[in-house]
């Protein structure tokens, strides 16, 4: 197991290491220069566009950028904004918690209703039940989160004015206001987001547990569990349903960049302070620094993801250690 792991941990680290040169230099030789705009928009002349191009060390060569930005990354500087004038850690750092907490909730809602309502479809297969539930997911999938949280918002927040529909705490609840208070404000703004990528992301979920419990529950052993009186419950629950869990696993760490990635959209549509929306500015602005550092978040999710993914896989099935 230890070597197994040591061999999983290095392939990590050596996929982290080429997503992020990749990442580096296709966004310096996309089309556009992150100063061109500031020289329109803050009628910067010639000499201050120089600096400030060489403050970021964009007058050196790729290599040379490269080998700067890995340094300052082992150093844990990621470097100044170009369009904030903010240590691009500060940012980050400012907007780290909304998303952790806005993909936490819709992954934790996801996988705990997905699995379930999958396995209800699965024990009921074929029945009115289980036909509602897929076209009901399948709908949900198929809905632009986009879209989707305006209809929330206009329909849940401004025409029943049940929920707010911006931003992460009311600008009137007092500072000083007791945890509790703060507390139910932040989840009061956090539901109606929270639902939006819950609705669009459940039904893999929905499906995969669905299909990957359909296929345990035909495997002999099922039978004789049956055939020794173990009643249906402890057949579904005990004896099927890890076995049905692989796919889901895999699918599992699939979400997990959702919690930095997969939320730009529904974040820009309520004014989710996340780094959903700060990484969309960024890369409008072609804000290098910065777009590096919400890539380095990402890429470092997705590799980190599929490992834990794979011990996963390990620790439920010896045999994967040894292929």
């Amino acid at each position: 197991m230890t070597a197994w792991l040591a061999r999983r941990i290095t392939q990590a680290v050596v996929t982290f290491g080429v997503a992020v040169a990749l990442m580096f230099v296709l966004m310096r030789l996309a089309p556009g220069d992150p100063l061109s705009r500031m020289q329109e928009d803050r009628m910067m002349d010639p000499a201050e566009i120089a600096k400030t191009r060489a403050i970021f060390k964009l007058d050196q060569p790729i290599h040379r950028q490269f080998a700067a930005f890995v340094k300052g990354v082992l150093r844990g500087d990621l470097g100044l904004s170009i369009e904030h004038g903010l240590p691009v850690n500060t940012l980050l750092a400012s907007r780290i918690g909304p998303t952790l907490l806005l993909g936490g909730a819709t992954i934790l809602l996801n996988f705990t209703l997905g699995l379930w309502l999958g396995v209800r479809q699965a024990v009921r297969r074929g029945s009115r039940e289980d036909r509602t539930l897929t076209a009901l997911s399948l709908a949900g999938y198929a809905t632009p989160s986009f879209w989707l949280g305006l209809v929330l918002a206009w329909l849940v927040g401004i025409k029943l004015h049940w929920l707010p529909v911006a931003g992460m705490q009311s600008p009137l609840l007092a500072p000083d206001a007791p945890w509790l208070a703060r507390a139910a404000d932040i989840g009061a703004h956090l539901v109606l987001p929270a639902l939006t990528l819950s609705i669009v992301t459940i039904a893999g979920t929905m499906r995969y547990q669905r299909a990957a419990l359909l296929e345990v529950l035909r495997l002999p052993y099922i039978g004789t569990a049956r055939a020794k009186g173990i009643p249906e419950r402890a057949v579904i629950w005990r004896h099927a349903w890890r076995n049905a869990l692989f796919p889901v696993i895999t699918l599992f760490g699939l979400w997990l960049p959702l919690l930095v990635t997969g939320a730009v959209f529904v974040e820009m549509v309520f004014a989710w302070p996340g780094l959903g929306s700060l990484a969309a500015g960024a890369a409008l602005g072609r804000d290098y620094p910065l777009v590096m550092g919400t890539a380095l978040l990402a890429a470092g999710l997705v590799v980190t993801a599929s490992l834990l993914t794979d011990v996963a896989y390990a620790l439920l099935d010896p045999r994967v250690r040894y292929t």
